[in-house]
């Protein structure tokens, strides 16, 4: 097998009724463009018969390279450990639900040709998504664009194309808490950005319940912005403003005789508001120091138990010693 021009990473997660069209629908795409191409399917802890299907895939065919994770790592890591082991002249990340749709990369290339080293699918049409789902994308996309300290695209996801030398560059970037398209925003380089329709899934539910996509925007705010710290000033200020402004209030109604603040219940109400001001900002703090103490620890990101080498190579790509 020729090393390939383009790398294909897919994370996989319980995805059994969709690997076969993605395998086909990829492999279609790919012999109409013409370059030798690879697709790294990574297991991130599958239980449902996903990693035999994937094996079955590498046996078939040699550009088929199955990475089977120890266990369920998440989605950001199986895309960081694509990039670690890919080979390829660029690197493509979809999705293996078929939301993202294979002729896409047909169009992502072409830019890439035209000299973009970052070439992002923003999502001009979503289908088959409640209300509840395009409500809630709009708002996390709007509020990481106003917030972070970088110029993240709105609308878009991990679906792109990265330049090796983007790849490279990203792959010494080891943070724990990973929010891949704002690394790839941050790195800077020449990036453009291709409209495309958002398909309905494939077959199966979706693996990103609204749990998991609070978590992928608190990790996307703290690892690119201080703003929360910040917040947590300005309620401090804002309280003890308040307080402040209370405290001759209370003298001037205390000495007219008004009945107005007797009693405990104004105390309560400004006890519980402090207190609350107080929590909020040391669970700001916990998320913050938190992430530290992950980086602390110097665990790697990820366990492979299994994987494919190719003949021409037989270990990923320069990756820091750290991940194996």
């Amino acid at each position: 097998m020729n090393e390939p021009v383009i790398s294909i990473i897919a994370p996989i997660f319980n995805e059994r009724e969709n690997l076969p069209e993605l395998y086909l629908r990829v492999k279609e795409v790919m012999e109409k463009n013409g370059e030798e191409w690879e697709l790294l399917l990574i297991d991130d802890g599958c239980t449902d018969g996903s990693t035999q299907i994937i094996h079955d895939l590498g046996a078939q065919d040699e550009r088929v390279r199955p990475i089977i994770f120890a266990r369920n790592f998440g989605h950001q890591i199986a895309v960081s450990a694509g990039l670690d082991y890919s080979r390829g002249q660029a690197v493509v990340i979809i999705d293996s639900d078929l939301q993202d749709p294979p002729e896409v990369i047909l169009d992502l290339i072409a830019k890439w040709r035209e000299g973009f080293e970052v070439v992002y699918a923003v999502r001009a049409e979503r289908e088959g998504e409640s209300w509840f789902k395009l409500f809630t994308a709009s708002l996390f996309y709007r509020l990481i664009f106003r917030i972070t300290d970088i110029e993240i695209p709105l609308d878009t996801g991990d679906f792109r194309l990265i330049d090796r030398q983007v790849v490279n560059v990203l792959k010494q970037m080891r943070e724990r808490h990973r929010f891949l398209r704002g690394m790839s925003s941050w790195v800077g380089f020449k990036q453009v950005g291709v409209p495309y329709r958002r398909a309905a899934r494939h077959a199966g539910e979706t693996k990103y319940p609204f749990r998991k996509m609070l978590r992928l925007a608190i990790n996307a705010v703290t690892s690119f912005s201080y703003f929360p710290l910040q917040l947590a000033t300005y309620m401090g200020f804002i309280s003890a403003g308040i307080s402040t402004l209370a405290i001759p209030v209370v003298i001037i109604t205390r000495l007219t005789g008004s009945q107005a603040f007797f009693g405990q219940a104004t105390t309560l109400i400004a006890v519980l508001f402090l207190g609350g001001v107080q929590l909020i900002s040391l669970g700001i703090l916990g998320e913050y120091i938190g992430r530290l103490y992950d980086e602390a620890k110097g665990r790697p990101l990820y366990i492979v138990r299994q994987e494919k080498s190719s003949p021409a190579q037989n270990q990923p790509s320069s990756p820091p010693e750290e991940v194996r």
